[in-house]
């Protein structure tokens, strides 16, 4: 048994097997070098500070492809520029292999503009800032509500709310600044409903109740056939002085005006009344204050010369005591 273990053939046959083994292994690691191409590595070009289409290009010329990452908006730097990558410049790299490319935005990221209408102006301020954009110009015009924001604009353009907007991007806001005092109000005697609601608010004022031929409607409560009737009253009257936000009734009617002279006067002894009582006390009032003669003298009391004129007065004493008994019998 031992003598057929070590006879020579053996070791023949074992030497002939590990020699085509090693054989095997020469020529599968010789295939692998060849499809991996091992051994033949590429530096990795320096793209950095190019433009995106620049750095694509230098790319393929290398044999190596891309993956573009959108990097944080970097203001210093120009849109669309690299400014990282990996694997780094100068490291060596196999044919093909992927390079990310950290690319500068062309703009800031798009954030929604906050609902800040009508909010008191810091409570605003606040809520911009939040979101990352900056509040550029204050303006302030008349309006009821003081130091709330009225409007937003957008490059001079009316803002929205839930508009995107760039991060960082300037919005004017307009605040109130109060009412305006004493506004003249208008005439819209002969106006149609739409017509005389425009000017209402043109002049900034308010519409209050509509009466169509009695009817008392609010305003936005009204029908389209209601907006072509024709205003022939309104309180207050025009060329009064009112403040700004003051509500106007307005009385309309697709009648013609000379049907409704008795509803006018029905409507001015009701509103109207009070003015005219008003001016009569003012006239009998200063009926009353002009008709005594003691003011003159009241004046002259303040003068530097205050002693000269009633030693004049003391002759004279006896004449007007022979008018004073009709006065007393009067009084009696």
């Amino acid at each position: 048994m031992f003598k057929s273990i070590f006879h020579w053939k053996v070791f023949v046959n074992l030497i002939l097997i590990l020699g085509l083994l090693a054989g095997g292994l020469w020529m599968t690691s010789k295939w692998l070098e060849r499809y991996t191409s091992h051994g033949q590595e590429i530096p990795v070009p320096n793209v950095v500070n190019l433009s995106v289409k620049e750095a694509i290009k230098k790319l393929d010329e290398n044999g190596l492809s891309y993956e573009v990452d959108s990097f944080k908006f970097n203001p210093k730097y120009k849109p669309l520029q690299v400014l990282e990558i990996f694997p780094k410049t100068g490291a060596k790299v196999k044919e093909g292999r992927e390079i990310v490319l950290k690319v500068n935005p062309s703009t800031w990221a798009k954030v929604q503009v906050p609902d800040v209408l009508d909010v008191y102006k810091g409570l605003a301020f606040r809520q911009l800032d939040q979101v990352g954009l900056k509040v550029g110009d204050t303006i302030y015009e008349h309006n009821i509500q003081r130091d709330g924001v009225v409007r937003m604009l957008f490059n001079g353009h009316s803002l929205k709310p839930g508009t995107l907007l760039p991060r960082f991007s300037e919005i004017d806001i307009v605040i109130g600044s109060g009412p305006m005092k004493n506004i003249t109000v208008p005439n819209l005697v002969g106006m149609t409903v739409s017509e005389a609601k425009r000017v209402v608010r043109e002049r900034l004022f308010e519409v209050g109740l509509i009466d169509y031929d009695g009817e008392n409607k609010q305003d936005g409560e009204d029908n389209e056939e209601d907006e072509s009737a024709l205003v022939y009253y309104q309180d207050p009257q025009a060329g009064s002085l009112r403040d700004q936000g003051m509500q106007m009734d307005l009385w309309a009617s697709t009648r013609p005006i000379e049907d409704l002279e008795d509803k006018i006067k029905e409507l001015n002894a009701t509103y109207r009344k009070i003015q005219v009582d008003t001016m009569a006390h003012y006239i009998i009032y200063e009926n009353v204050t002009v008709s005594p003669v003691q003011s003159s003298p009241k004046k002259e009391e303040g003068t530097s010369k205050p002693k000269v004129k009633p030693q004049p007065q003391k002759p004279q004493k006896p004449q007007p005591k022979q008018e004073e008994k009709p006065v007393e019998e009067i009084v009696e």
